[in-house]
């Protein structure tokens, strides 16, 4: 099979096709690892992980998205159309994760981990509210720069229907 052909079948490079057998091959290894010390609990925590997923997470996310899609929607015409949303996708989904991860520390639930940190178990909450902080300022830092300069490049081109003549 020639190179253009296997672009064209697959839709992208060997290297891609290749990083791609390895994480399948790597995700079945652990799979087996772990089905086999305990079957029972790896099944629901499976099934219940895409039962949460699908039934309950989706829908909120979803709703979350098209609800700010829909309040952002109207902005002022002279602003550069640059692609917003996910200057709040990131931040949001990595604050989820974190608070996913470690939500019986943050919900101040310490009886479950007794002594396992050696913190208190009252500082997670507001080490979790400063990282989403500072995720959601980085993004919105990063937003501020792209727009400054999409309308940096605008004026430079000039806007369309502005007269360039002295």
């Amino acid at each position: 099979m020639t190179m253009t052909r296997l672009l064209r079948w697959y839709g992208s490079g060997p290297l891609h096709l290749l990083v791609l057998i390895c994480s399948f091959a790597l995700a079945a290894y652990a799979l087996v690892r772990l089905f086999s010390l305990r079957p029972l609990e790896v099944a629901i925590w499976f099934v219940g992980a895409a039962i949460l997923h699908d039934l309950i997470l989706l829908p909120l996310y979803s709703l979350a998205d098209l609800s700010a899609r829909a309040v952002l929607r109207h902005r002022p015409t002279a602003a550069p159309r640059i692609p917003w949303i996910n200057y709040l996708r990131v931040p949001t989904f990595l604050s989820g994760v974190l608070l996913i991860v470690w939500f019986p520390l943050i919900l101040d639930l310490p009886d479950l981990y007794p002594g396992a940190t050696r913190l208190s178990g009252n500082v997670y909450l507001g080490r979790w509210l400063a990282i989403t902080a500072v995720l959601f300022g980085v993004s919105a830092l990063a937003f501020a720069i792209k727009l400054r300069r999409a309308t940096r490049q605008t004026r430079e081109r000039g806007a369309p229907g502005e007269d360039t003549a002295p």
